[in-house]
């Protein structure tokens, strides 16, 4: 049918605009004619870890309800005897590796006006952190824009067990990862290396991606993507003696933040708090 009700509210139907094996996404429209992303999450023949993690997402949501870079839950219902999870977001136009992936001219312009989001995506992941949650995949996918100001649409929760194949949350599917944007350390996974013994994967991963997003934003790819094949971009990723290539651009601020963001050592590379103190963002 055209309608659907979450928690006595009627949504009507306006488009699928995405599914996956047992999620839809429809752009909807509320009572009061405002748009939003309706998803609807069968929960048949999932795993108790998986439902658990769509419980812990919305559970966060919910918590982090007023903070502006983060996408905002309108609201939820998990229906037990449909065996359903219903949420209801807010609806953003385009995420940021579709916009980044669009031709370079029309890319350079679009990111002209949502220069303001390279802020905005900063102050998300200083917001997850607040809140003690390391993401560790984040990249482009994740970052969403609503009505113009970038937002971060999911948490990585469901990333947390790696063992099960069935990593969909709440605001998107999962795409397999690509290493670009991995750091050094989740690279290592606790395996000694030239950066010294064992390292725990931490806030400061979550820096590293965010170099790797920002650096793309200015050169038009990751800082690893001219290495073709994976065990030597692995290895240039976790290498301190690969140099990694910063050709000077309109603003030196912006290639300094980002080659803080980029160090390979974790302790060594900038937190968030000193990012939101950097020049380029005052």
């Amino acid at each position: 049918s055209e309608m659907v009700v979450v928690r006595g509210v009627k949504y009507l139907k306006l488009e699928c605009v995405g599914q996956g094996g047992t999620c839809k996404v429809y752009k909807v429209l509320c009572p009061k004619r405002k748009t939003y992303a309706l998803k609807r999450i069968r929960l048949q023949g999932r795993e108790k870890e998986t439902v658990a993690g769509f419980l812990d997402e919305i559970r966060l949501l919910q918590n982090l309800r007023g903070k502006h870079n983060i996408i905002q839950l309108v609201d939820a219902e998990v229906c037990k005897n449909e065996g359903l999870i219903y949420v209801v977001l807010e609806y953003g136009e385009i995420d940021l590796a579709r916009l980044l992936s669009k031709r370079e001219k029309q890319r350079a312009k679009e990111l002209k006006e949502k220069e303001k989001g390279k802020e905005g995506m900063v102050e998300a992941v200083g917001t997850i952190h607040e809140q003690k949650i390391v993401h560790s995949d984040l990249k482009p996918a994740n970052f969403l824009f609503v009505e113009g100001a970038l937002k971060l649409i999911d948490f990585g929760i469901a990333k947390q067990d790696t063992s099960k194949s069935d990593t969909t949350n709440i605001v998107r599917d999962h795409q397999v990862g690509t290493v670009n944007y991995m750091s050094p350390e989740a690279i290592l996974n606790g395996q000694p290396s030239a950066l010294g013994g064992p390292l725990k994967v931490g806030r400061a991963s979550d820096i590293w991606s965010l170099g790797c997003i920002l650096y793309q934003m200015v050169y038009g790819q990751t800082p690893f993507a001219r290495i073709t094949g994976m065990i030597p971009k692995l290895h240039a990723i976790t290498d301190p003696k690969h140099v990694i290539p910063m050709p000077p651009v309109a603003n030196p601020h912006l290639t300094d933040l980002i080659s803080q963001c980029l160090v390979r050592h974790p302790h060594h590379r900038i937190t968030i708090e000193g990012i939101l103190r950097h020049p380029f963002l005052r």
